[in-house]
């Protein structure tokens, strides 16, 4: 990010605050790619059945603005971490809602989505761009390999890549130093590759 993004998130967001409602969606449009890719690779294959990425972008977003008023700005990355935060926790709650209804996820039909387009924007900074006639095999390609990952590597990834946290932040979330934080990202990425080439 460039040195000015910090000072336009933060007048964004005051301005949003206020009641600006165009400040409010300028501020998550710079953010809203990222969350959408991110909360549907975290959905995984079997919440793709029943929920939509787009909805819940949609409530995602919804909740961070009715809770605008108590958020204190502390730079980009806090209020992506917020963002983030509150991505995590409609899935978990989303994630409880179907174990609870003990659907038949076998007789469920593929919820539609986002058009390919939409979701092609949202997997650019995981895959480069995704274009051409073949871009709904790309998807599920991308998708099919994400979930083959073990949950640590495809943390790793959507932490550095979508959520834009530094190797330095993501070292103090899982207890290691940056250098090795950055070994195991490009093990992951490489992870990530080789099922790809395989799909």
């Amino acid at each position: 990010m460039d040195s000015g993004a910090a000072p336009l998130d933060q007048e964004l967001l005051e301005r949003s605050r206020a009641g600006e409602r165009g400040a409010v969606d300028a501020l998550l449009a710079r953010h809203v790619d990222a969350l959408h890719g991110y909360l549907r690779i975290k959905l995984g294959p079997a919440l793709r059945q029943h929920e939509s990425s787009l909805d819940l972008v949609g409530s995602v977003c919804r909740e961070v603005l009715e809770g605008a008023e108590r958020f204190e700005y502390r730079g980009e990355a806090a209020f992506r971490g917020w963002l983030f935060r509150a991505a995590e926790n409609k899935l978990r709650d989303r994630a409880r809602h179907w174990a609870r209804a003990k659907r038949d996820q076998q007789r469920v039909a593929p919820l539609p989505d986002a058009s390919d387009a939409g979701v092609a924007q949202a997997y650019a900074s995981l895959a480069g761009p995704l274009s051409g006639a073949i871009v709904r095999e790309q998807i599920e390609r991308l998708e099919s390999a994400f979930d083959a990952l073990e949950p640590e590597q495809r943390e790793l990834i959507l932490a550095h890549r979508l959520r834009g946290m530094s190797y330095e932040q993501i070292a103090a979330e899982i207890g290691q130093t940056p250098h090795y934080t950055r070994t195991l990202l490009s093990r992951a990425l490489a992870r990530l590759a080789t099922l790809l080439d395989r799909a």
